[in-house]
């Protein structure tokens, strides 16, 4: 089973992302990241949906979501030239003995200290999700305390 990025443009309209959301539990598929935000008009939202399966999966997925009246447009991003990025925050203990150890990860992988404190310090990393996991497992001999991953945003490069 491969994994797709899946886009739908959907009225920004109360109720949507549950009747998306039941789409997916209705027939047993599992989504392993759905991100939600306005476009560039007040009245569009995008959804990033990433689920696994197989073609004929994917096909009655995709189907399923065009007969959904809120749904502009669906497309997969895992067949087309696009840009993926995701962002994770990153808590990692942090021993004042480390601390350089563990600051010159987050300096090879681009990650914005965004806390520091006594005992841990907070990274922002983006990226791609292949990216992330390697920081993660990079960090996790020093013990995450904690992380949070926004899931994956997807945008259709431009074709010349």
């Amino acid at each position: 089973m491969s994994q797709h990025v899946i886009s739908v443009k959907v009225e920004n309209k109360f109720g949507v992302l549950a009747r998306v959301a039941g789409l997916f539990s209705a027939r047993g598929y599992n989504i392993d990241s759905l991100s939600v935000s306005r476009t560039e008009h007040d009245d569009i939202s995008v959804m990033t949906i990433v689920v696994r399966g197989d073609d004929r999966i994917i096909e009655q997925v995709k189907k399923q979501l065009n007969k959904l009246i809120d749904v502009i447009k669906v497309s997969d991003h895992s067949e087309q030239p696009a840009i993926h990025r995701e962002l994770a925050l990153v808590k990692v203990n942090c021993p004042a003995a480390k601390r350089g150890e563990i600051l010159q990860i987050g300096e090879l992988f681009s990650a914005e200290v965004a806390d520091v404190s006594l005992k841990s310090i907070t990274f922002a990393v983006k990226g791609d999700s292949e990216k992330i996991d390697r920081f993660i497992e990079l960090t996790t001999p020093y013990g995450i305390k904690e992380s949070m991953r926004t899931g994956i945003v997807s945008i259709l490069k431009e074709r010349e």
